[in-house]
């Protein structure tokens, strides 16, 4: 295992999530949300 120094630290990048990541998160919520809405209070269209 390699002992790394503090400017090697600070240049350690990644786990940050992107904002197409975040976006995909909201999407799939907002269709899951969406799914359970439309089974549990099915509303006939006009």
């Amino acid at each position: 295992m390699k002992v790394l120094n503090e400017l090697e630290l600070e240049n350690i990048q990644g786990g940050g999530l992107s904002l197409w990541g975040v976006c995909g998160i909201v999407a799939a919520a907002i269709f899951i949300i969406g799914v359970f809405d439309g089974i549990t209070r099915p509303i006939k269209c006009d």
